[in-house]
């Protein structure tokens, strides 16, 4: 592992990866009276990221494993994370999007919306499940419009027992579902029903 001390005042991911600079596992310095902006890394892994008295603008890491990320006496402006690997992380009054659809007759659960779904039937519905990946879970709240009576259809959905759950048939009331992936299924599990 290196230190890389950035000395320019604009760094690239093109200007980084041309000079080979910067590798797995290194340390990135942005020193007293220097800046990165706009500074682009893909897929790093990075054990100790550190600003040290300079500043960052618009810093975007992808996909990144990061442990500790230190800024010392320096600042970070627009710092965005995308898809992170974080490691016991404590996180404190954190919020779910709530992502609102009507279903109609059909809708597919896009877990790039959030993880906290509300979908309102107004139509008998066939909900189609987002793909498997091992770890992925989401919570669907399901809302009979004005009228009711709506049913829903799951696809690719293991009940307990076997079968899948009746929902609230009164309108205007909501049931709420979880569901957990392990790679290979989604287990779903009525948490509560008839709100």
């Amino acid at each position: 592992m290196a230190v890389v001390n950035l000395v320019k005042s604009i760094y690239t991911l093109t200007d980084v990866t041309a000079l080979g600079e910067i590798a797995s596992g290194d340390t990135v310095v942005i020193p007293t009276g220097s800046s990165a902006t706009n500074l682009s890394l893909t897929t790093p892994t990075i054990a100790t990221p550190t600003i040290t008295n300079g500043s960052a603008t618009s810093l975007s890491l992808t996909t990144p494993t990061i442990s500790t990320p230190t800024i010392t006496n320096g600042t970070a402006t627009s710092m965005a994370l995308t898809t992170p690997t974080v490691t016991n992380p404590t996180v404190t009054n954190y919020v779910e999007t709530l992502y609102s659809a009507n279903t109609s007759t059909a809708i597919t659960v896009s877990l790039a919306n959030g993880t906290v779904q509300l979908l309102t039937l107004t139509g008998n519905a066939t909900i189609t499940m987002p793909a498997v990946g091992a770890g992925k879970s989401f919570i669907v709240m399901l809302k009979q419009d004005a009228t009711g009576n709506r049913s829903v259809t799951w696809s690719t959905v293991v009940w307990p027992g076997g079968t899948a759950p009746t929902i609230t048939a009164t309108a205007n009331k909501m049931d709420m579902f979880s569901f957990f992936s392990d790679g290979t299924n989604w287990y779903g599990v009525t948490v509560s029903q008839n709100y």
